[in-house]
């Protein structure tokens, strides 16, 4: 057994807490963690109950990483596996945390899948075929997914994409401005027929 003779905060980052046992530095912890756990100066520490800081202190930081990442923007939980996963964290504080943050409601894969779809439809219109390969690669499920892009409308996602970007276009040239803009479309993911309607109908549209 050791005991804790003397808990100090740190000088670099004031969140957290030097603890020393038997009168030695033996490691720091998230102030968080220190106080959930109890720790005082006094108690005495068996090598498991300085395991069990320890893991919890992993896991306290593994969650503030991930809440982190969430603060930028909604996330998949597979985004979050990856990105905890290169920044060093094990297996089971990360789902740790994970289980944590749905708990919360802060990690919901179809509220991120809708979140996702909203946004493109709103500030770059794609076809449902280019969101569904976009959710699948974010780790979305296959039902999910169906269930959010079911309401995707190519024809009026083709239109919203092409009138924007026609703007910038040269209307002096037909064929350069068809070209031009059918790949565009086809690089939004939208298939022959939605394009070539699109193209007619953008075209009427400006040149009158």
């Amino acid at each position: 057994m050791k005991r804790v003779t003397a808990i100090g905060e740190g000088k670099r980052r004031k969140r957290r807490l030097n603890i020393f046992l038997d009168d030695k530095f033996a490691f720091s912890l998230e102030t968080d963690v220190a106080l959930k756990e109890g720790l005082k100066v006094g108690q005495e520490l068996s090598e498991g109950d300085i395991e069990a800081l320890t893991t919890a202190e992993l896991s306290q930081r593994c969650l503030n990483t991930a809440l982190r990442y969430l603060a930028y923007r909604p996330r998949s939980q597979s985004e979050l596996r990856e990105r905890l996963a290169r920044r060093g964290f094990d297996g089971d504080s990360i789902e740790t945390a994970i289980a944590r943050l749905k708990e919360q409601g802060l990690v919901d894969d179809l509220a991120f899948a809708q979140f996702w779809k909203e946004n493109r439809q709103s500030f770059s219109p794609r076809s449902r075929w280019l969101v569904r390969r976009e959710l699948k690669a974010k780790g979305i499920a296959d039902e999910l997914i169906e269930r959010v892009v079911v309401d995707v409308d190519d024809e009026e996602s083709a239109y919203q994409a092409a009138i924007a970007k026609a703007r910038s276009l040269p209307l002096a040239d037909y064929e350069g401005f068809r070209l031009r803009l059918g790949e565009y479309l086809k690089r939004r993911g939208f298939g022959y027929g939605v394009i070539k309607n699109t193209l007619k109908k953008v075209w009427e549209e400006l040149k009158d």
